[in-house]
């Protein structure tokens, strides 16, 4: 029995057998320890090696018994079998874990082509090797790869497809991707199919054959990372509008607002595209530089869109109906008007500078409001600018930016309640600094046309709102430099014939009305 085994290890043992070996459990071993998502594939992987090499030595058994012919063609075959679980673990190796190590990540097909060209290429050379006539094999193979063909066509069709998409780059891992209705990142790419990613999360499966057969669009790829998506934003406004009014309105402030993932070069632009039975359709195209959040993005420039339709006293076009009027209409509008100016007088009440007015004169101010929403990101007013009216916060807040030499430096923050752009409205000053919308905010604007009613109805108003801004003007001055008493009083009269002047010159209030 000693004997026997000692023959058997002696057949089964060869020169090359400890290399083999070392060369199977040192790629087991790296990729164990690299890839633990491919863990199980290992561990089947070496199960087959391990198998095979236990195969081998009964081959040895075999042939200590006498048995050599079919101790030979058994221990080739269990050769062939390891020699393949080996080929196994060095094509995991190299691309699951070397090449991407490299920062290559081939698709998964060129893997199993590589990996499938060297199984065929080691089993010949050791059919050849084990003096086995090729030239036959290779006739009766032709025959059974026709009849395979003609039966499986579809399956050829799609191995094929998955080629060419990959020798010609036509897509690659990364890409997104437009199939008919679906949208998503290409994952995979297999002999079979390629998969895709949606955005909702979902793996469309996509047969390699259609791919080539009909047409897909490639939205983003690696190659096309710096190059936008342009998207197309649809409206219809009614045509009391004039189509120069909203275009002008919409590219200004969509360009000049902050809007994530929407590129500043090139620029959104407003364009008029058919006219509709009671109103004209405009699109506002922009440039999406990721096309991963196209939906937030849109509705986004939507908000924009219509923020800047309904400060620029427009609206969106709606169905026209003929409606018979009844007398209870009248009296829902005056309900609403009511309650509108219940919220104008509440705002006007807050501001400092109305603090002197008269019920009576607040009343007017409030009938002269104009609303004005502005979406997150939106420019209000720009530093420099010259704008005669102001604004009142009522909801959402603002941020207050000085560009000086280039630079932007952010002020403050504006809370709901707070005024701004009064200087401009007063005196006509350009406006100090640039204030921005932090949020959806919504404002009241008041116009210098609005405001030079009642002020040259009762001249008064502007000693008082002077004598207002001048003792504001002062406590940050005396804030910021520590100024003495009789600095302190001496500037505030030179400050306050400053303001008081320019107001009368501004508003024209030496003239007789």
């Amino acid at each position: 029995m000693h004997e026997l085994m000692l023959s058997a290890w002696g057949f089964f043992w060869r020169e090359e057998s400890p290399y083999v070996v070392s060369a199977a459990l040192l790629l087991a071993a790296l990729l164990w320890h690299l890839r633990p998502a491919d863990r199980r594939s290992v561990g089947y992987t070496l199960a087959v090696f391990a198998l095979c090499l236990g195969g081998q030595f009964l081959a040895g058994v075999l042939g200590a018994r006498g048995l050599s012919t079919g101790a030979a063609a058994a221990h080739e075959i269990f050769v062939v079998g390891s020699g393949m679980a080996l080929i196994r673990l060095a094509g995991l190796c190299l691309f699951r874990a070397l090449l991407p190590a490299a920062g290559l990540r081939p698709p998964r097909i060129v893997e199993d082509i590589v990996v499938i060209l060297a199984y065929v290429a080691f089993a010949l050379i050791r059919m050849r090797l084990a003096g086995v006539d090729l030239s036959g094999i290779v006739a009766t193979s032709a025959v059974i790869t026709a009849v395979v063909a003609f039966s499986m066509q579809d399956t050829l069709g799609n191995i094929l497809g998955g080629l060419a998409l990959q020798l010609d780059s036509s897509i690659e891992l990364g890409d997104w991707v437009k199939v008919d209705d679906i949208v998503g990142r290409v994952i995979d790419i297999r002999w079979r199919y390629t998969a895709i990613e949606t955005r909702n999360g979902e793996t469309i499966v996509v047969p390699n054959s259609l791919l080539m057969k009909s047409k897909f669009t490639v939205i983003w790829s690696a190659e096309q990372a710096t190059q936008p998506w342009r998207r197309w934003i649809w409206f219809n406004v009614d045509y009391s509008a004039s189509p120069a009014q909203v275009i002008e309105a919409i590219e200004q402030a969509v360009s000049s607002a902050d809007i994530p993932n929407v590129a500043r070069v090139p620029q959104p632009n407003c364009v008029m595209m058919e006219f509709g039975p009671s109103y004209a359709r405009y699109a506002l195209r922009y440039w999406l530089t990721d096309p991963r959040v196209d939906d937030p993005t849109d509705s986004a420039v939507r908000s924009h869109v219509l923020a800047a339709l309904q400060r620029a006293g427009l609206r969106i076009a709606e169905p026209e109906y003929s409606v018979h009027m009844i007398k209870e209409n009248e009296a829902h509008r005056e309900a609403v008007h009511a309650r509108e100016l219940v919220r104008r007088l509440k705002a006007l009440r807050g501001v400092e500078i109305f603090a002197s007015f008269s019920e009576d004169e607040l009343k007017a101010l409030a009938d002269r409001l104009i609303p004005a929403p502005f979406a997150r990101g939106d420019v209000i007013t720009r530093q420099g600018m010259v704008a005669h009216w102001l604004y009142i916060l009522v909801a959402g807040e603002a941020e207050v930016w000085l560009e000086q030499q280039g630079e932007r430096r952010l002020l403050t923050t504006l809370p709901a309640g707070k005024v701004f752009g009064e200087m401009g409205m007063l005196t006509g000053e350009p406006r100090r600094a640039t204030v921005t919308a932090k949020s959806d905010v919504e404002c009241y604007r008041l116009d210098k046309a609005g405001f030079e009613e009642v002020i040259r109805s009762r001249p008064a108003i502007a000693e008082e709102m002077a004598a207002i801004l001048t003792e504001r003007n002062m406590q940050l001055a005396t804030a910021q430099e520590a100024l003495g008493a009789e600095a302190h009083a001496r500037e505030r009269q030179r400050q306050h014939a400053s303001l008081l002047g320019k107001m009368r010159i501004f508003f024209r209030l030496g003239e007789s009305k």
